[in-house]
């Protein structure tokens, strides 16, 4: 193994990620397809941290303003989802993951649980950096941080609100870090991720 693999956490990320085959959603007509990266940073031997964002606030776009990763709907000249990752990765916060990191690999498909949000099915990739490497927003970005998965998955981070999303309140289980508040599809990506690395 190069690169970030060689780092500990990393490397058990890998192997946690190769030994399980991540779940599929049934597509049925008609349906968009996305990606997003749980992007690791190494950090102590024994973690890392990943990379949060605040989407800008956007008429009609029904995830303004909130908490999520990096990532977007598949467009017709990406040959693979993989593909969109690796693009909107690099168009949100500037991170080529082709010279910079690695794709791990892929948890399991998700689609919204809310009819207030529109018919998607993401695909979650997991990559983590070879080195480190500056953020450059782009103006879809309001805000980026690093969170300490350590912080992110501790028992006192969870915490039941509610949201308000076109116009409807939910009451919404969530991770609370600071500012940021994750609910919805990333924080059900992250607490699968949490699953699959024994968290």
């Amino acid at each position: 193994m190069t690169g970030a693999t060689t780092h500990p956490f990393v490397a058990r990320v890998s192997r946690a990620l190769e030994a399980r085959e991540a779940r599929r959603a049934e597509r049925d007509a008609p349906v968009r397809e996305a990606a997003v990266t749980v992007l690791l940073r190494p950090a102590c031997e024994a973690g890392a941290e990943v990379l949060l964002i605040r989407r800008a606030q956007r008429e009609g776009d029904p995830w303004s303003g909130q908490i999520g990763l990096p990532g977007g709907r598949i467009d017709p000249s990406d040959p693979s989802l993989e593909a969109t990752a690796i693009r909107e990765m690099h168009e949100e916060v500037g991170i080529d993951l082709a010279r910079a990191g690695e794709i791990l690999g892929e948890l399991d498909e998700l689609r919204p649980r809310t009819p207030h949000l529109p018919p998607i099915i993401v695909r979650p990739y997991v990559a983590a950096l070879h080195e480190p490497i500056a953020l450059r927003l782009n103006p879809e970005v309001a805000e980026a941080r690093w969170v300490s998965l350590e912080a992110l998955f501790a028992p006192t981070a969870r915490v039941r609100t509610t949201v308000t999303v076109r116009g409807v309140t939910l009451p919404v289980e969530a991770v609370q870090h600071e500012t940021f508040v994750v609910w919805g599809m990333t924080e059900r990506i992250l607490t699968g991720f949490a699953a699959v690395i024994g968290r």
